[in-house]
């Protein structure tokens, strides 16, 4: 077996987005071909509705996939098919949004007005970049939930893990998406296959992800791993535990022209796209 070694633990950093959501972002829009198929993850958590309440009013995308995985809180949506609902804690939203679609999402606050979740973003190939939008909208119950004998739990929201598939399916990059859960002082290692990129998200406790005798917990929460070659993780947790998302997904290795809300390949698609969303011809039957 062959542990990944790190290539870089970076902190998210503050960001607006939307009408003035306060958010994190742990990565995106710079190098985009570090995470390959991977393009964007944000981490929006907060606990005042003033920092969130005007969400993600109505905008378009075009050529990626929004993987929206909720914690606390609800985030409502609606779009230009006539789809409308709600995701709530532990519930997922897969939308490929192909050739194009209009969507707006709006997070409320649970009772004691807390929302926290994550979008991130993942790229689609050229040959599907003018594919058909749709949706996968997964409930909560619906994630399997497998937990070892060591107490080290895996929530797996998309790909196979542990001998076990998440309920996301057919999904270009082939990606796996786990939430893990480790007690405090355990060590794991957790299988990645060696041609993905991967990395990880801590938002809760500490981990180190090296693989040495003495390790030190430098990851802490909002620290994002990127992870470099190799078949399997190593994760170690504190005396608190740790949680973090643990996300790999094949590359497509294809040249990338992004604006906003649009991924396309050239940047005369990007061009004929923001042509389109101008003369009102974005949305395609």
């Amino acid at each position: 077996m062959s542990v990944r070694p790190i290539r870089q633990i970076t902190q998210s950093q503050p960001t607006l987005e939307g009408a003035g959501v306060k958010l994190r972002r742990a990565f995106g829009f710079r190098n985009p071909e570090q995470f390959d198929p991977f393009l964007m993850l944000d981490d929006f958590r907060n606990d005042s509705p003033a920092d969130f309440a005007a969400g993600f009013p109505w905008h378009p995308h075009r050529g990626i996939e929004t993987i929206t995985y909720v914690l606390a809180g609800d985030v409502q949506h609606q779009d230009s098919l006539g789809n409308s609902g709600v995701i709530s804690a532990g519930d997922i939203q897969w939308m490929t949004s192909g050739r194009g679609i209009l969507h707006q999402e709006m997070p409320r606050g649970d009772s004691l007005g807390r929302v926290h979740g994550f979008q991130l973003w993942a790229n689609l190939p050229a040959s599907l970049k003018m594919s058909e939008p749709r949706y996968q909208d997964v409930a909560s119950q619906d994630v399997p939930v497998l937990t070892d004998d060591d107490g080290v739990s895996a929530r797996i929201l998309c790909g196979r893990f542990w001998g076990r598939r998440g309920p996301v399916e057919g999904i270009a990059a082939d990606p796996v998406f786990l939430d893990i859960t480790l007690p405090p002082g355990a060590e794991k290692r957790l299988p990645v296959e060696t041609d993905r990129n991967a990395f990880a998200y801590v938002f809760s406790g500490a981990a180190s992800f090296r693989d040495s005798s003495a390790p030190n917990f430098e990851a802490t929460n909002h620290s994002l791993i990127h992870f470099d070659r190799g078949d399997e993780v190593v994760a170690r947790s504190g005396p608190e535990g740790a949680r973090f998302l643990l996300v790999s997904g094949r590359p497509f290795a294809e040249p990338i022209a992004w604006a906003g809300p649009i991924v396309m390949n050239t940047q005369d698609e990007l061009r004929q796209a923001f042509s389109e969303l101008q003369n009102g011809t974005f949305l395609r039957a």
